[in-house]
């Protein structure tokens, strides 16, 4: 009977750890930044490990597609951030990600070209949609570049069916689009759904005064780090399958009050942002700066 009971315990722990296990190590994996009340619970008890895919090391040329309706004003907060950012002490904290063959995430982010599509897979857009955007972006100016990351943008009027705004405020992944194997993220201007992706804070004014934008920012942040690290979802994550950013979500360390009232914990260039912390891997925690 002992034997028996004891047995049966084993067998619960096994379906435990079976819970618990990483998902999928296919390369191209969707990988979200959960909505605002669906954040991490466990992150900061949880270490993150390397399972052996690839990283991005060296300079990244970062390609912005702007989908929809975008001001020039708009425009500029988002070109300024990634022109900015890969000099920052918070960007710093993604150099202590590496692989076993000596590189690590040190590169510069380089600001590698800029597109607008004019709704050309219309205002309701599915995960299928976004490869075609690329491809258009391509098809209008973009190179071709395996070494670079496409970050999609789309404006407050256009939505995302597989779950924005429900179940994530974006998502990275890659693909086979002209003929090569592509990295690429979503993000959208969250105005529709501020309780659900941009900071309490900074919900009714922001420090560019574009409340969707400064969140979308905090958003594109988390994915382009993530991109960096985990490019296709078989390289850096914890055994719940969060990477970095992950993490980290929703957590902003100290900030301070711009000159409206809104909040900001980085700045630079002659702006402000309110931009999520990011996972140390030497240290093993949330960090703001490394």
């Amino acid at each position: 009977m002992l034997a028996k009971t004891l047995l049966s315990t084993l067998s619960l722990f096994a379906v435990a750890a079976t819970a618990l296990a990483a998902p999928s190590k296919t390369p191209g994996r969707k990988v979200i930044h959960p909505i605002r009340h669906n954040g991490a619970i466990l992150a900061s008890t949880l270490p993150i490990s390397y399972h052996g895919g690839p990283i991005m090391s060296g300079t990244v040329n970062t390609y912005i597609i702007y989908y929809g309706s975008w001001s020039s004003s708009q425009q500029s907060i988002i070109n300024d951030f990634t022109t900015g950012i890969g000099s920052t002490s918070w960007f710093n904290i993604e150099k202590t990600y590496h692989d076993n063959s000596g590189h690590t995430c040190s590169g510069l982010v380089n600001l590698g070209g800029t597109v607008v599509d004019n709704y050309s897979q219309g205002k309701s857009l599915s995960d299928n949609s976004l490869p075609s955007i690329v491809s258009h972006a391509i098809a209008n100016g973009l190179p071709t570049d395996p070494n670079g990351v496409y970050m999609i943008v789309t404006s407050g009027d256009v939505s995302e069916t597989s779950g924005f705004c429900t179940q994530y405020c974006g998502f990275h992944t890659s693909g086979t689009i002209n003929g090569a194997n592509l990295k690429y993220a979503f993000i959208g201007d969250a105005t529709s759904c501020t309780s659900a992706c941009i900071a309490p804070e900074n919900q009714s004014s922001s420090p560019n005064g574009d409340i969707g934008v400064d969140g979308l920012i905090s958003v594109y942040a988390h994915e382009l780090v993530e991109t960096i690290s985990d490019p296709y979802g078989n390289a850096w994550y914890d055994i719940r399958g969060q990477e970095n950013a992950d993490k980290c979500a929703w957590t902003f360390g100290t900030e301070s009050t711009a000159s409206n009232g809104s909040k900001y914990n980085i700045a630079f260039g002659g702006r402000q942002y309110l931009i999520q912390r990011n996972w140390d891997a030497s240290a093993q925690t949330c960090a703001q700066s490394a």
